[in-house]
């Protein structure tokens, strides 16, 4: 198979995992009645349940492509984090926070062509 696909794999785990974060956080910022409730929730379990699936993902991708290839891709965390923040959160992305998608997209672009 091509590697490429192999890339969006990974590219997908990031996804993934990136989902299960905004997940705990929606998680945290709720009020619980309980500590029990606040660890074994919906959001929580959905959270580590999504998390373990993107980490299959990932070492589905890594029997074909090379270990230098997953830090590279995994920046793209950050871009999702930001980009979920935004449209759940409604929180403002900064100038810094643009400028830092810019720089990880560039990284990203020159280590895979």
């Amino acid at each position: 198979m091509n590697n490429k696909i192999y890339v969006l794999l990974l590219l997908l785990s990031v996804f993934i995992s990136a989902i299960s974060q905004i997940l705990l956080k929606k998680s945290a910022l709720e009020t619980h009645k309980s500590w029990i409730k606040e660890y074994v929730n919906i959001k929580v379990i959905s959270a580590y349940f999504l998390f373990f699936c993107a980490v299959l993902i990932d070492l589905i991708a890594l029997k074909f492509l090379p270990v230098s290839f997953v830090p590279v891709i995994e920046t793209s965390s950050y871009i999702f984090v930001i980009i979920f923040s935004r449209i759940i959160f409604k929180e403002k992305i900064s100038l810094k926070q643009y400028s830092a998608i810019v720089l990880i997209l560039t990284g990203i672009l020159i280590y895979i062509l």
